[in-house]
Protein backbone atom coordinates (compact mmCIF):
# COMPACT_ATOMS: atom_id res chain seq x y z
CA UNK A 1 0.00 0.00 0.00
CA UNK A 2 1.26 3.82 -0.94
CA UNK A 3 0.95 6.44 1.14
CA UNK A 4 1.46 9.66 0.17
CA UNK A 5 2.77 12.29 3.18
CA UNK A 6 1.89 15.62 3.86
CA UNK A 7 1.63 18.79 5.17
CA UNK A 8 0.04 21.73 6.53
CA UNK A 9 0.97 25.22 7.31
CA UNK A 10 -0.05 24.56 10.92
CA UNK A 11 2.35 21.86 10.87
CA UNK A 12 5.20 23.99 8.96
CA UNK A 13 4.33 26.48 11.58
CA UNK A 14 5.00 23.82 14.25
CA UNK A 15 8.25 23.41 12.66
CA UNK A 16 9.27 26.82 13.52
CA UNK A 17 8.28 28.38 10.04
CA UNK A 18 6.70 31.97 10.55
CA UNK A 19 2.17 31.53 9.81
CA UNK A 20 3.27 34.07 6.73
CA UNK A 21 6.25 32.32 5.59
CA UNK A 22 3.93 28.54 5.92
CA UNK A 23 1.14 29.96 3.90
CA UNK A 24 3.67 31.31 0.99
CA UNK A 25 5.10 27.72 0.89
CA UNK A 26 1.85 25.53 0.92
CA UNK A 27 1.01 28.39 -1.72
CA UNK A 28 4.23 27.60 -4.15
CA UNK A 29 4.01 23.69 -3.47
CA UNK A 30 0.14 24.07 -4.77
CA UNK A 31 1.04 26.06 -7.66
CA UNK A 32 4.45 23.27 -8.20
CA UNK A 33 1.82 20.44 -8.06
CA UNK A 34 -0.52 21.91 -10.35
CA UNK A 35 2.48 22.33 -12.82
CA UNK A 36 2.48 18.84 -12.73
CA UNK A 37 -0.39 18.38 -13.58
CA UNK A 38 -2.10 17.44 -10.37
CA UNK A 39 -5.17 19.58 -10.90
CA UNK A 40 -6.55 18.72 -7.32
CA UNK A 41 -4.04 21.22 -5.84
CA UNK A 42 -6.16 24.28 -7.67
CA UNK A 43 -8.92 24.92 -5.08
CA UNK A 44 -8.50 27.66 -2.54
CA UNK A 45 -9.57 25.51 0.55
CA UNK A 46 -6.97 23.21 0.15
CA UNK A 47 -4.17 23.16 2.63
CA UNK A 48 -2.61 20.45 2.19
CA UNK A 49 0.32 19.06 0.64
CA UNK A 50 2.76 16.87 -0.71
CA UNK A 51 6.12 16.92 1.99
CA UNK A 52 7.68 16.41 -1.44
CA UNK A 53 6.57 19.47 -2.48
CA UNK A 54 7.85 21.40 0.04
CA UNK A 55 11.36 19.74 -0.12
CA UNK A 56 11.42 20.41 -3.35
CA UNK A 57 11.01 24.23 -2.60
CA UNK A 58 12.91 23.96 0.25
CA UNK A 59 16.18 22.45 -0.91
CA UNK A 60 16.29 20.15 1.53
CA UNK A 61 14.67 16.67 3.17
CA UNK A 62 12.59 17.22 5.86
CA UNK A 63 13.35 13.55 7.84
CA UNK A 64 9.89 11.86 8.49
CA UNK A 65 9.25 8.71 10.53
CA UNK A 66 6.12 6.88 11.25
CA UNK A 67 5.42 9.36 14.43
CA UNK A 68 3.22 11.96 12.99
CA UNK A 69 4.24 14.56 16.01
CA UNK A 70 8.43 14.60 14.05
CA UNK A 71 8.31 15.74 10.15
Amino acid sequence: MYYLITITKQELINLGFGPSQSADIIRQAKRLMLDKGFSYYSSKRLGRVPVAAVEEILGFSMETTGDKSHA
